[in-house]
């Protein structure tokens, strides 16, 4: 939209330029009347007049490049040219010219205040007038000419302010209010628009943009305007197998709101996954069933999904991955107790056999248990429940940690060892998430080293406290590295098979420490055991 000037309507401003015009006449006329014999203004005093009638003319030069303000301005600088006309009306006295150019800011002023504008002229000039006779020697016939001309150039202005053009004028000073609150609601629209998240646009019907906010120019990584451009050069998308889509064209065919989030855009970050929200643009006049043809224009909302789409995928893969994982220890828990229950009611089969059935169930429903126990940790550390800091003790912690989990070390013949530096302090994090993490490696510790020791050893290096956990396990070969901390990865290693995990406990373990704000280290030999480690700083 153009910023236009209020007040530069042709008609009013004519009307504003001869309050340019209008001194220059005044000021020509007294040039010419001072020099003769026979003035009309027995108590002229030329150079005073000239100097308010050029302090005029300069006022009305400044006044004119003013007209672009607001409409009450406007009002006083009107009056301020009446100001002007009365100081030369008391020095040259009530004449037809000074009459007539009254007039003419009379009519100025009904251009801008309508009826009460053009009273308060016609008042100014009724007082000059009756107050004339009373500083200049006037006979009675003088008073009588001078009283008629004032009534007729009062009933000449109410006339012209009568016809058309002039109300046309008042129309044209309605109508730049008018646009003025337009403008007002166009910059609020404007502001509003951009201080929204989500990138919006809008195009025309010919599919070029022509509106759009920051968050657009932040979306397309651009500080090149898009105003005059093509939609189809500003969002180039591609579709899901990654052929090109004429988005204008899609769009022209839509005839309410909708939804497109199978688009892909190509930026210099790489491939993000766009969701494009467009409806029609129509008046308030135009039917439902309108054609395309009647559009204005549409509107656009584009989201990046990228991280949304990733998440929803991720979740799919992993209630998939569950599900899968979940079948085989129901499907062997359930046909073994099945089976329990078939040599039970036909009498077959030994104490020995419905036990070992019964152990193999038992095994499964731990598995599961186990699994359970996981799936319900990681979901705690996704909806951030437990996640509140608090300074914890970390000497206390770790002794808790061990006397929690000698007994399960003894039972496996292996020594549980307890390492901790001088003055540890205290760290600052979440207890249960901190707990969790270092439970996990004390109990991979624990099942996959046969004979030797586990290894909690804690100690402060400056600002920051190190945990570190280290076993003489069966170790993690290098390949196996990479991929321990994945859901559902287990090594192949038949030793590893034998234990049972769930293959969750690392991918937990690497959420927990993303969520306190660390990150595991792993180091690891096979058939030498292995070290897991991460750094927290000290509370201050």
């Amino acid at each position: 939209m153009k910023k236009g000037g209020i007040g530069r309507e042709k008609p009013a401003h004519v009307l504003f330029v001869a309050a340019i015009i209008i001194p220059v006449i005044l000021l020509i006329n007294t040039w010419l009347l001072a020099g003769s014999t026979d003035t009309m203004y027995p108590g002229l005093h030329a150079s005073t007049m000239l100097a308010v009638l050029l302090g005029w003319m300069l006022f009305s030069v400044w006044s004119i490049r003013r007209s672009e303000v607001s409409p009450e301005l406007q009002r006083i600088l009107i009056y301020f040219h009446h100001l002007f006309l009365a100081a030369y009306i008391l020095l040259a006295g009530v004449t037809t010219v000074g009459l007539l150019a009254w007039m003419l800011l009379g009519i100025v002023a009904y251009a801008r205040s309508q009826l009460r504008g053009y009273s308060l002229s016609v008042g100014m000039m009724l007082f000059l007038t009756a107050f004339d006779p009373f500083i200049k020697p006037y006979t009675l016939e003088a008073v009588i000419v001078t009283f008629s001309s004032f009534v007729m150039a009062v009933l000449t202005g109410f006339v012209i302010i009568s016809l058309k053009p002039v109300r046309t004028v008042n129309n044209f000073a309605a109508l730049s209010k008018s646009r003025e609150r337009e403008q007002a609601e166009h910059e609020r629209i404007l502001t509003l628009i951009n201080n929204l998240a989500d990138a919006i646009f809008g195009i025309d019907k010919s599919g070029n943009v022509t509106i759009f906010n920051a968050a657009t120019l932040n979306l397309l990584d651009t500080n090149t305007s898009l105003e005059g451009q093509s939609l189809n050069d500003v969002l180039p998308v591609h579709d899901e197998e990654g052929k090109p889509v004429d988005m204008f064209e899609r769009i022209k065919s839509s005839r309410s709101v909708t939804v497109d989030d199978t688009l892909r855009l190509e930026t210099s970050d790489g491939v993000i996954r766009l969701e494009l929200t467009y409806a029609p643009i129509r008046g308030s006049y135009m039917a439902e069933n309108a054609s395309a043809g009647d559009d204005q224009g549409f509107i656009i909302i584009a989201r990046d999904v990228t991280r949304v789409k990733s998440l929803e995928e991720e979740r799919d893969e992993f209630i998939s991955v569950v599900s899968h994982e979940l079948r085989t220890p129901v499907t062997v828990a359930e046909g073994t107790v099945s089976n329990v229950q078939l040599m039970m009611e036909r009498g077959k089969g030994t104490k020995k056999d419905m036990a070992e059935s019964l152990s193999e169930a038992h095994d499964q429903v731990v598995y599961l248990s186990k699994m359970i126990n996981d799936l319900s940790t990681l979901s705690r550390a996704e909806r951030g429940v437990a996640a509140e800091s608090e300074l914890i003790d970390v000497a206390d912690l770790a002794h808790d940690l061990y006397n929690e989990y000698s007994p399960e070390a003894d039972k496996q013949s292996i020594h549980l060892n307890l390492e901790l530096g001088s003055k540890l302090g205290s760290v600052s994090t979440s207890r249960l998430y901190l707990h969790e993490l270092l439970q996990n490696f004390v109990t991979n510790g624990i099942k996959y080293t046969r004979k030797g020791h586990v290894t909690l050893k804690i100690h402060r290096d400056s600002e920051a406290i190190r945990f570190e956990v280290s076993d003489t396990g069966i170790g993690i070969s290098r390949s196996d590295q990479a991929k321990i901390f994945n859901k559902f990865y287990r090594s192949e290693d038949y030793r590893t098979r034998e234990t049972g995990g769930t293959g969750l406990g690392l991918y937990v373990a690497a959420k927990l420490a993303h969520k306190i704000g660390t990150k595991i280290e792993v180091k690891s030999r096979l058939n030498h055991g292995s070290t897991f480690s991460f750094t927290l700083p000290v509370a201050k």
